[in-house]
Parts: structure tokens; sequence; C-alpha cells
């Protein structure tokens, strides 16, 4: 009995031993395993990391600053286009203001004439072509460069943005450019219909003051902010976006019949 059991124990014994030894090299395997993995992703870990720090550290090297110079300016140059119509838009207006303040006049008159003919259209009538060129004649010719070079005197006599200067700029409007630019405008449009000197005067006469009135309720809420919260560079477009209501209502009091002469 008693051989038999330590028999046994030495059995056991020597399984444990061999059951111990295998798991010994198993994990002997696996660690040098592991090592070999890492080392393999050392060196692409080093280059991440290896660099930026080559390029950093040799403020001599001329490719390295050329390189870097062409990325950030290429990451700066096409801030506009990312930027889609908008950017391509200020874009223009800093390096062609005139240009593209006179085109943007012409495609809100034209829109706005469009409008209007579209609501006093009778059911069977037909669209003034004409008229439309010829309110976009003004806006390109007329309006867009009165209004940039406007908004420059006076962003340039009256530079603040104080409640003060924006009600001197109000009033400098309604009195000076408003009066101007509206008899201009009725003038222009009544000489190219063929009315004579006599009957564009009568004209005058007649449409000037109720404009003058209407443009009174309508005019200064839109200079207010305007001059209040808007750019200089983008003050045009701004008085030509109210405009497209005003010129609605500009467009069909100057395509209001010719007053008699007798």
């Amino acid at each position: 009995m008693g051989s038999n059991f330590i028999r046994n124990v030495c059995r056991y014994e020597t399984r444990l031993c061999v059951a111990y030894d295998q798991i010994t090299a198993e994990a002997q395997s696996l660690t040098k395993h592991q090592h070999w993995r890492a080392y393999a992703r050392f060196p692409s870990q080093f280059s991440k990391i290896k660099g930026p720090r080559t390029s950093s550290s040799h403020p001599w090297s001329f490719s390295s600053s050329t390189s870097s110079s062409s990325s950030s300016s290429s990451s700066s140059s096409p801030s506009y286009s990312k930027a889609g119509f908008v950017g391509w838009y200020l874009s223009k207006l800093e390096s062609r203001p005139l240009i593209t303040k006179s085109i943007s006049s012409c495609l809100i008159y034209t829109a706005a004439d469009l409008t209007s003919q579209m609501i006093t259209l009778p059911p069977l009538g037909s669209f003034d072509t004409v008229r439309t060129l010829r309110m976009a004649a003004y806006g390109l010719l007329i309006l867009g460069p009165s209004q940039h070079l406007w908004f420059n005197l006076l962003s340039k006599i009256l530079p603040k943005t104080d409640l003060l200067t924006t009600l001197k700029k109000i009033i400098m409007g309604q009195t000076i450019y408003g009066p101007a630019i509206t008899t201009i405008f009725f003038s222009y449009n009544a000489g190219l219909q063929g009315e004579s000197g006599q009957e564009v005067v009568a004209r005058l006469k007649r449409d000037l003051l109720p404009t003058f009135k209407s443009g009174v309720l309508f005019w200064p809420i839109c200079d207010f902010f305007t001059f209040k919260f808007v750019p200089v560079h983008l003050q045009p477009l701004m008085n030509s976006s109210c405009s497209y209501v005003w010129t609605i209502y500009l467009t069909y009091m100057a395509s209001l019949k010719k007053v008699g002469t007798n």
C-alpha cells in the first residue's frame, strides 16, 4: 500500500512538472512573439514621431520651409472657394468693387422690374422686354456706380457708426442722394421712352413728390440698419437689396403714362 501510494504521488508530480514546463515554454514563446510584433511596429511608429521633428529641427532646410509655406498658402488661398458663392462674391468685391456692385444693381433692378410687371400684367398681356432692359441698364450704368461713390464718401466724411453719426447719414441720404437719384431715374426713363423736355418736367412735377413721401416712410429704416450694422463694402449690396422692394414701386411709377401737355 505504502509503495503504491508513493508511486502514484511520483507519477502525479512528474505530470505536474511536465505540465508546468509546457506552460512555461508556451508563455515564453508568446512573450517573444509579442516582442517581435512590437519591434515590427516600432519603425512605423518611430517614423510618425520622427517626421514632425525632422521638419522642425532643421531651420536651415529650405525644402522643409518651402513645403510648409506652400501647404499653408494652399490651405489659405482657396478659403473663398470653400465658402461657396458668398466667398466668391466677397472676393470679387475686394478685387473689382465697382464692377461687382454695378452688376449686382443691374440684376436686382432686372428682377424688380420683372416682379413689377408680373404684378401689374393683365391676363393676356406680355412682358415688356425693352422696359426690363432699360431698368437693367440703369442699375448697371447709373445706380451701381453712384452707390459705390456715395457710400465710400459717407464712410470718409462720417466714419463712425454711433447713433448720432448714423442719423446724420440718414438725413444726408434723404436730402441729397435720394432726391438726386430719383430725379435721374424718372428723367432717364422718360427720356428713353421718347418724352420731350416739357413732358419730362411735367412727369417730375407729378411723380416726384408722391415718391419722396413714400420714400420717407421706407428708406430711413433701411438706411439705419445699413449704416449701423453693415460694413462699408457691403452697404451698396444691402441698399440694392432694399431697392428690390422699392424698385417695384419705382418701375410702376415710371411706367405710368406721360402727362398731357394740354
